[in-house]
């Protein structure tokens, strides 16, 4: 079984991150969410997510942001001995690092690549207007 990404996060967020990315690479089938709603509890958000990965064997958890309720849950079953991998910050950049991974066969970081692809525009664009000044 490939490997199974579940985005996690306040609200719907995480399904708007999908289905976004989706937009873009296709449909996913390995990739999965788990909403934080304002009416759940921790305890309700640590259900869903516990029955969403029962039966996954390998796991990569992307959180919207550390210290939030759905990754301080996360972490929780990590100390408790689930074996996942966890990231927090998620964006779409790493989204789309994890399915080149997966399509490729590779295993590059996540972290660095969605980094890499955080830019500020304008500096980019001063550069592009400076090069045809010359």
């Amino acid at each position: 079984m490939a490997k199974q990404l579940v985005l996690i996060s306040h609200g719907s967020f995480c399904e708007g991150l999908k289905a976004s990315t989706e937009m873009l690479m296709g449909t996913q089938d390995n990739i999965h969410t788990v909403s934080l709603e304002p009416s759940e509890s921790a305890e309700d958000f640590r259900a869903k997510f516990e029955a969403l990965i029962k039966d996954f064997d390998d796991v990569v958890v992307f959180a919207d942001l550390l210290g939030g309720t759905p990754c301080n849950v996360a972490s929780r079953l990590l100390m408790e001995g689930y074996d996942f991998e966890l990231y927090a910050g998620m964006s779409m950049p790493m989204v789309i690092g994890f399915i080149n991974n997966e399509l490729v066969g590779m295993n590059e970081d996540l972290v660095a690549f969605a980094t890499s692809n955080t830019k500020k525009v304008n500096g980019l664009l001063a550069h592009l207007d400076d090069e045809e000044d010359e």
